[in-house]
């Protein structure tokens, strides 16, 4: 029997760049102010942490600096995915070695691997390694869909604990549940799903909106998984602005440029990523006065 990684909210945390490298001070402030809020897990170098723009060196010390920092009080899941086999292998090993938690491995992007592909690519990650693997689906960014019938593959293996489901289809998740064993967690990877995929038998989120707003987040969470839903359905509701404020610029140009208004020190955006425009950085700004999350 698998017990998931975590139940809850997990952020899916910036990393604050300065002068051209990780600022690791204000990452550590950062994590405890995700923690002081009631973040259930830390998930470090993925795709809100712009993992992608980072070397080798910059994650692995990033991942190291996390998971001494958190020293234990959440779980620390690293994101190690490439579309590389080896590459996300190397990764997974390195990410193990500095203490992670568990590895969140995203679909393997531009190649657009088969769905046979996608089980051999998997199973080869999870073979490699001994600690418990998350697969990321995230089509709009790699350009490939897990099949329900490739999670049902998947989830036999006993290091796959799971998936974060950002494809946006509510169906398919319950194709997913209904193929998969009951230990097959699946934690929600779009913020505004999170009460429904909980409904679904969801573990939680992946949350880019814990962010700036780690209690609500938890929050919602807490009332999916002790089956309030009505009151859940209500909450998920009124942070629907500020998760659609959060989304106006492609992630993390949103949410970094919501911590830096609110003093948080975000830290700069890489190129290809920048500044979002002057009106969505109205929007962002008025909607984070609206949430109490910064003075007028």
């Amino acid at each position: 029997m698998r017990n998931p990684i975590f139940t809850g909210s997990g952020t899916a945390i910036v990393t604050p760049f300065r002068n051209g490298t990780v600022d690791l001070n204000a990452f550590g402030r950062l994590l405890d102010f995700q923690i002081s809020g009631g973040t259930d897990a830390i998930i470090v170098c993925g795709t809100t942490g712009e993992a992608s723009t980072m070397t080798y060196g910059e994650r692995m010390r990033t991942i190291e600096y996390c998971v001494d920092h958190v020293n234990g009080r959440v779980p620390v899941i690293a994101g190690s995915g490439s579309n590389a086999t080896s590459n996300a292998i190397a990764l997974s090993r390195d990410a193990e070695r500095a203490g992670a938690d568990g590895l969140l491995v995203v679909t393997p992007y531009y190649n657009k691997a088969t769905q046979a592909g996608l089980v051999r690519h998997y199973t080869a990650i999870a073979d490699a390694v001994t600690k418990p693997v998350i697969l990321y689906d995230v089509p709009s960014r790699t350009g490939v869909t897990i099949a329900p019938e490739t999670y049902a593959q998947l989830s036999r293996h006993p290091n796959i604990n799971g998936v974060k489901e950002a494809g946006g289809n509510l169906s398919s998740i319950q194709k997913t549940r209904n193929l998969c064993p009951d230990d097959f967690s699946i934690w929600s990877g779009n913020d505004d799903e999170t009460a429904a995929i909980c409904l679904l038998g969801g573990k939680g989120v992946i949350s880019v909106v814990a962010n700036v707003a780690p209690d609500r987040m938890h929050q919602l969470v807490r009332l999916c998984l002790v089956g309030d839903f009505a009151a859940a359905g209500k909450l998920q509701l009124e942070l629907k602005e500020l998760c659609d404020a959060l989304f106006c610029e492609v992630n993390p140009i949103p949410v970094k440029t919501a911590l830096n208004l609110m003093g948080m020190e975000a830290g700069d955006l890489r190129l290809p990523l920048c500044e979002p425009s002057e009106a969505n950085l109205e929007r962002i700004r008025r909607t984070l006065v609206k949430y109490g999350l910064l003075e007028n």
